[in-house]
This record gives structure tokens, C-alpha cells and sequence, in this order.
């Protein structure tokens, strides 16, 4: 497929020249005499100017991405030719009129990671051409008025600006097909409205034809700490405006939702238990643009490295890895069992911890940055320095701790007002006020009473269309649509009023109008002490699903070490735990029978929480000194539930698979592939590992199995965009601790094509394919084959074929 690409441009652009990642600072004089060039590539160099450019008088495509070019360069209004131009990932301030209005051919157009905040007006004369608009990453405050006026524009980016508002005119009298712009500190539209797309937003603009947008002052709070620090008493206590003491029974299990008003504000208060198994399902519900207030036990607090890191820093660094600029508010709790200057200690000590821990985050990435700026092939490392750069300039904004006593309500007011004042503030929170059609509001109070109405089941599960009748019959709803429910179900999905997973086939026509109860039939199956609730099952559950206590038993040892359940387990738990009266029909429905899959099930599945999988004991038969190996590096470390994400994902692409509790092996046209994680502290990686090929041509063929992989790996981490992975292989030598460092992969080409790689530590040389990914060289090409079968994800491009494994010995250890 890559060669096929290539191929097609070089069709579109005959004459072409790449000069890529050659560390170029001025433009070679050979090519500036070529006048009948058409395409010239010239990224990831160290250009600030391209003087005598002008003489390519016949260049239609341009690429200038990731230099230094701080003056948008004047020549290029010479090339009246042109029609794509790159310029992403410079320095550039300002662009001068009179450029665009030369430039009547140009399509195409990224300008996205510069300093811009504004667009020259000359920019609206390529209106009857230009299709493709990058503006992302940039210092944008308003939609350029040039923009308005591009008629031809199909798809426009502008992601991680300082968009308060969009203007209605940038959706209408245009063919616009993709839109992107989160990121931003969205009012009108809200980023929620924004989040289903383009036919959504122009509903919301429809609505607003004939009535005037409301104010929505509505913020979510996630309360997140240890086990037993006091979350769920301070929910409680806010909500009910009196101290709630509650026992240790009473403690949260999964995740509790309430809502609780403080003077114009509406907090939508989300409780996460602190036990780290819950942690599993966390990452489904953690977003940004929330207040998190996270929680400390200081009866329990010691000042060690040790206790901070168990309730405090532990949070830190997954909020840092998941959502790196969101606002935290640390809260001291149980300061009625410390004295004084104990508290005062304590409170000095956490602060100061999380800095030094924040501050510590920032050197490593700076020495990150520095190691490839250092590197005699930093310009092959681009896309990974930017990458971290990015991550640099993400903060999380840490407010000053309050400590207060869950028991003494003049606390719990003192509490209510730093929160109140903090989300006030619109430096901290910029998009607290969101704009909204009044039918917004008309449905969602429509739904409120059909919740606390006694003929909903306590469930809180309805059919879409039952749904939209039931709202109908409302006065001021008779006109209501099904689109325009989806457009407002959507944006109440997002802020997490109700749940509505559209986009999983077996969930799209259910609506969740309780959330908590999705969440509970989450928890029941992920929990802490799942052992216990296990061996916990009664006799008279077993027998209602054909199990014995032997069975029980099996379940128990398999779950323990395997980490596995089976369909029957699974039932019996839920069975187990939650009371069914009234529930018959949506048990079955939820976790399904022997021949068909519950809806729970595919909700996890989704969710990359669990996976159907077969259970073997032995199949990989023990690592190799000739294996194919590679590992991937994590800074700071693995985030919690990345692995078992990675192996869910993995395994829904590949029918055959094998897991384990820590491993997972996979087969793809008869290839195997083992992949295991280590955890430790300033060593985090995941490991893959491939038997070595017996030719030399069948090379090609399990690197591409690898490299699925390492995409799958590269996609789930930008969900956690403060956090670094570097690729690099162990050097084959047995006793040498040195490791190749892998250069970016842009998945376009492959990683290398050198035939040879010495090893700086051991000076041993190996052939490359045995290290890297390579392009065999024509006289190592294989033989004609037939045409290969794609099935291309947003992962990547993975071939799939028969798995003809043959398993006499299976064997699979927990590590």
C-alpha cells in the first residue's frame, strides 16, 4: 500500500525531489536550478529561509514542515502554480498580505503548530480552490474572516486554539465534510455539541433561528483519592449541606454519580472508589475539562516517599499521563485525628512533593529532549522530539490544598466556597458557561421526570423509540424528531447525564437514563475483592445456572491465576450480587446465554476492558536467544489498564490468541507473537517477540506483524498525552546491554533500509532485518505472490491469512 501510494504521487507530480531529514540550513543550488520541477519536499530540516525558491516557477507542491522558518517566506507568491503547500511545525507569527492572491491554484494548506492568530484577507481569493485548511495548534482567538469566505472548503481543522464561539457561516454555502476544532474553550457551540460533527452543529444553529441561546453553568467534578480518604463523605455532605458521616460499609464501589447545586453553578459530582481494580474502568469516564478534587486521608499520611506515592502521587501521575492539563484541587481530609502543626506539616510536605514530582516529570522530559536534539541523526527522531515538546508545554495547574474535617460542616462551607470560587475564575476555567437552544434544556428536563416518575424501572433502560414517543406526548415536545433527540441524547451523553453508546451496534437503540446503573453492572464483574465474591456465590445461585461448587472452585483458580472468567462465572456473580427482582429480563439481556453474547460483555469488549479469549497452557515454549525482539519504552511508566487495552485490541484483530495475566500470544499466518509487560520503576516497557524466520524473504512478512502491533500501541497512547514511549531493540549480542533506537515512523515508509547495523557498545554488526524493519533489495525480493488481503483499521494496515499452527505442547507461565 505504501509503494502504491508513492506510485500515485509520483503519477500526480512527475517531476519530483525529497530532501527530507537531510539537517539542510540552506537550499541546494542543483535544485533551485531545476525550473522544471513540480513537487519539492524539504521536511524536518533546519531551514529559516528558502531564498531563490521564486525560480521553481512550475512547483505545484511544496512541503516546508518541521523547520525553523519564523518569516513566512515571501517567494512563495512566485509559485503560481502551486497547489499544496506545508508549513506545519515552524515558528511563524504573521503571514503578509498579498501571498494568497498569487497563489489561485492552491488546494491545500497546513498551518497548523505555528504562533498564528490571525489569517492575511488575500487568504479568501483562493476561494474557488482551496479544500484542505490545517489551522490547529495555533494562538486563534476567532475564525479568521478570510476563512468564511473559502466556498470551496472541505475539510478544516482548527483543534487546540482559543476558540470561545464559531460562527454559523462556516457551515453553510460550503461543501464542508470534516470539521475538527477540540481543544478549545468551546461556548457556542459547546465542545459537546461539537463532538457529533458537522450535521449536529448545524442543528444546533438551526434551533437557534427561532430562539435565543440559554446559559448552561454546569461542571463536572471527579472526587478521585485512595480507598476510604473521605471522597464519598464529601459528596455527600456538599449535596445534602450538612456533615454525612459514613461508615466503612458505605464506602463507594465503582464509580457513584449525583448532581448538587451551588449558587449558579450545577456540579455533576462523579465519586471514584479508590481501590486500584477499580482503575480498570476508570479511564472510561476520566475526561478533561473537569475539576478533579483529589482526596487524601491525612490520619494516613506519612511524609515518605512511599505513603505519597500510595495516595497522592499514584493520582498525580495517571492525570498527568491522561488528561495533563487538567486543574487539581487537593484536599486534606480526617484533620480532626492530627494536631495542628501536623496538618500544617503535611499539607506543606504533599504540596511541595507533587511539585518537586511535577518538576521532576519536566526534567526527564527535557533530557528526552535533549538526547535526540544531541543525537548524530536527530533529524530521523522529529516527530518524536515534537511529540515531546508538545508534552512540555502541558501543565497541570495544582490549586492550593484545603484541609478540612469531614464532621464539622463550617468545612464542608468552607469547602463549598473555594470550589465555587475556583470555577469562577475563567483563566482556570474557560468553558464553564456553555450556550444552548432551549430544547436542550426542555428534553432534558423532560427526562429528569421520566426517571423519578414510578412507572420507569429502576434500571433506567429504555428503547430510543419509546423514548422519542414518550417525550413527544409532552407540549412543548410534540414537534420533537428523532435526529434531534440523537443531536441532544449526544451532547447529554457527553457531559454524562444519560448514556447512549450509538456507535456499538448492540447498544444503539438503549439509552441509559440512570447511569449509575451501567455502572454498577460494571462494577459487579471488575471490583475489588472479586475473589471473595466469587467463593461467596451460594449454593442456590449455582445451582439456578447448572454449576457445581466444583465448578465454584475452578472458577476461584482460574480467575486467580489466569485472570479469567467464564460466561457461567460470570452470570453467577452478577446473579450473586445484584437483586433481580425486577430485573429478569434485563439480566438475560445484559449477560446473554450460552449461544449468544450479553450486552454487557460487548460494553467491556468496546471498552477494551476485557475480551473473549482462549484459555492454553502452553504454547510459546520460552523465549529465544534468535528471536525477533523489540521493547517500548514508557516514561513515566505503563499506565494502569494500557496492557490489558493493548491485549484486547490486539486479540479483536487477530481470531487466534492466546492470554495470560501479564502476556498475551497471537498467531497471524502462522506467525506467533508474544507480548509482555514490565512494570517497574524507571524500567516500563512492553516487550514484543517474534520467532526468527527460517528465509530470509519470510522477514518482510513477520515484521508487518510486529509493526501492527507497535501501531495498536502508538494509537492507544495518544489517549494518554502526557506520556513518552521510545521503541528500541535489545543488540543480539548476549552479554551487551546496548539497544538501537528506532527513528519515528510516519507510516509511510519502512524504518530503515541499510543493510548492515554495528552496535556502538560491542561493535558487533548484524543485518538489519534482524534488528529492524527493512525494504529487502531487489535481489533479495521474494517470489510472485498472490495479491494480499488488507483489512485496514484505525490502528494501521494489518494482513490477515489462515492460522495453521500446529500445537502439540501448549505452555503459557504467568509472569
Amino acid at each position: 500500500m505504501a509503494k502504491h501510494k508513492a506510485c500515485q504521487e509520483l503519477s500526480d507530480y512527475p517531476r519530483e525531489v525529497t530532501l527530507s531529514t537531510l539537517r539542510l540550513r540552506v537550499l541546494p543550488p542543483t535544485v533551485l536550478c531545476d525550473t522544471s520541477l513540480e513537487s519539492l519536499n524539504l521536511d524536518r530540516n533546519k531551514l529559516k529561509r528558502i531564498p531563490g525558491i521564486s525560480q521553481l516557477c512550475n512547483l505545484k507542491k511544496l512541503i516546508l514542515s518541521k523547520n525553523d522558518i519564523a518569516d513566512f517566506p515571501e517567494e512563495i507568491q512566485s509559485l503560481v502554480h502551486l497547489e499544496k503547500l506545508d508549513l506545519n511545525q515552524n515558528q511563524i507569527r504573521v503571514i503578509p498580505e498579498g501571498i494568497f492572491s498569487c497563489l489561485l491554484k492552491l488546494k491545500h494548506l497546513r498551518l497548523n503548530n505555528n504562533r498564528l492568530s490571525d489569517l492575511p484577507k488575500d487568504l479568501a481569493t483562493c476561494q474557488g480552490s482551496l479544500q484542505y485548511l490545517n489551522l490547529s495548534n495555533n494562538l486563534f482567538q476567532d475564525i479568521p474572516q478570510a476563512v468564511l469566505k473559502l466556498a470551496s472548503l472541505q475539510d478544516f481543522y482548527i483543534q487546540n486554539n482559543m476558540l470561545h464561539q464559531l460562527p454559523v457561516g462556516l457551515f453553510t454555502g460550503r461543501p464542508l465534510k470534516m470539521f475538527k476544532a477540540n481543544g478549545n474553550p468551546l461556548r457556542e457551540p459547546p465542545g459537546e455539541v461539537c463532538a457529533g460533527g458537522i450535521r449536529q452543529i448545524l442543528s444546533y444553529f438551526s434551533q437557534l433561528q427561532t430562539c435565543q441561546a440559554q446559559e448552561d453553568r454546569r461542571v463536572k467534578t471527579m472526587f478521585l483519592g485512595a480507598s476510604l480518604a473521605g471522597k464519598s463523605t464529601i459528596c455527600k455532605s456538599l449535596q445534602q449541606r450538612r456533615a454525612v458521616p459514613l461508615s466503612k460499609e458505605e464506602r463507594t464501589v465503582g464509580i457513584e454519580i449525583s448532581e448538587f447545586r451551588i449558587q449558579d453553578f450545577t456540579f455533576l459530582f462523579w465519586d471514584f472508589a479508590g481501590q486500584l481494580e477499580y482503575y480498570m474502568t476508570h479511564h472510561v469516564f476520566i475526561t478533561p475539562q473537569a475539576l478533579v478534587i483529589l482526596v487524601i486521608n491525612f490520619q494516613q499520611y506519612q511524609l515518605n516517599d512511599k505513603v505519597f506515592k500510595e495516595l497522592v502521587g499514584f493520582w498525580i501521575n495517571n492525570l498527568f499521563m491522561r488528561i495533563p492539563n487538567s486543574v487539581v484541587l487537593p484536599v486534606g481530609t480526617h484533620i480532626d485525628c492530627c494536631d495542628e502543626g501536623e496538618v500544617e506539616a503535611k499539607k506543606q510536605d504533599v504540596m511541595n512533593r507533587i511539585q518537586a514530582m511535577l518538576e521532576e516529570r519536566r526534567t526527564s522530559l527535557i533530557h528526552f529532549i535533549n538526547n535526540l536534539e544531541d543525537s548524530e541523526e536527530s533529524e530521523i527522531y522529529v516527530d518524536q522530539w515534537n511529540r515531546l515538546k508538545e508534552t512540555e508545554s502541558c501543565t497541570l495547574t495544582i490549586l492550593d490544598l484545603i484541609s478540612v474535617n469531614c464532621t464539622d460542616y463550617q468545612d464542608i462551607k468552607k469547602l463549598e466556597a473555594a470550589i465555587l470560587g475556583h470555577v469562577r475564575n475563567e483563566e482556570i476555567f474557560p468553558n464553564v458557561i456553555r450556550m444552548l437552544p432551549p430544547v436542550y434544556k426542555e428534553v432534558e428536563a423532560a427526562i429528569v421526570d421520566i426517571v423519578q416518575s414510578e412507572g420507569t424501572a429502576e434500571h433506567g433502560m429504555m428503547d430510543l423509540n419509546l423514548l422519542l414517543s414518550e417525550l413527544a406526548q409532552r407540549e412543548n415536545l410534540t414537534s420533537l424528531g428523532r435526529e434531534l433527540l440523537q443531536d441532544v441524547l449526544r451532547y447529554l451523553h457527553h457531559i454524562g447525564l444519560i448514556i447512549w453508546y450509538e456507535e456499538v451496534k448492540q447498544m444503539e437503540s438503549i439509552v441509559f437514563l440512570r447511569p449509575a446503573f451501567l455502572i454498577t453492572m460494571f462494577k459487579l464483574l471488575v471490583r475489588y475483592h472479586l475473589v471473595q465474591q466469587l467463593e461467596s456465590i451460594s449454593v442456590d445461585t449455582l445451582v439456578g445456572e447448572h454449576a457445581t461448587i466444583r465448578d465454584q472452585s475452578n472458577w476461584v483458580w482460574t480467575f486467580k491465576s489466569k485472570a479469567m472468567l467464564c460466561q457461567q462465572a460470570m452470570r453467577a456473580l452478577v446473579k450473586h450480587q445484584l437483586p433481580l427482582e425486577g430485573l429478569e429480563d434485563v439480566f438475560e439481556e445484559m449477560m446473554g446465554r450460552k449461544s449468544q453474547k450479553g450486552k454487557l460483555f460487548s460494553l467491556l469488549e468496546h471498552f477494551e476492558i476485557c475480551l473473549e479469549s482462549k484459555d492454553v497452557s502452553e504454547v510459546w515454549g520460552g523465549d529465544h536467544a534468535e528471536d525477533l525482539h523489540l521493547r517500548a519504552y514508557f516514561s513515566p511508566e505503563v499506565p494502569e489498564s494500557f496492557f490489558q487495552r493493548l491485549m484486547v485490541k490486539a486479540c479483536s484483530f487477530y481470531s487466534t490468541h492466546w492470554v495470560a495475566k501479564m502476556m498475551c500470544l497471537l498467531v497471524c499466518s502462522g506467525k506467533p507473537l508474544l507480548i509482555k509487560e514490565n512494570n517497574q520503576k524507571g524500567y516500563s516497557y512492553i516487550e514484543l517477540r517474534c520467532r526468527k524466520p527460517a528465509e530470509r524473504i519470510e522477514f518482510r512478512i513477520t515484521w508487518d506483524l510486529v509493526m501492527a502491533i507497535v501501531s495498536i500501541i502508538r494509537k492507544l497512547s495518544d489517549e494518554w498525552p502526557g506520556l513518552h514511549i521510545c521503541l528500541k531493540t535489545p543488540c543480539r549480542t548476549a552479554v551487551c546491554p546496548a539497544e538501537f533506537v528506532w527513528p519515528d515512523l510516519d507510516g509511510k515508509s519502512t524504518v530503515t533500509k541499510e543493510d548492515i547495523k554495528t552496535c556502538g557498545t560491542c561493535s558487533h554488526q548484524f543485518r538489519t532485518e534482524l534488528l529492524l524493519p527493512k525494504v529487502l533489495s531487489d535481489v533479495e525480493a521474494p517470489p510472485a505472490q498472490p495479491a494480499a488481503h488488507y483489512y485496514v483499521t484505525s490502528y494501521g494496515t494489518t494482513t490477515f491469512g489462515p492460522s495453521n499452527v500446529h500445537v502439540s505442547r501448549q505452555n503459557i507461565l504467568d509472569e
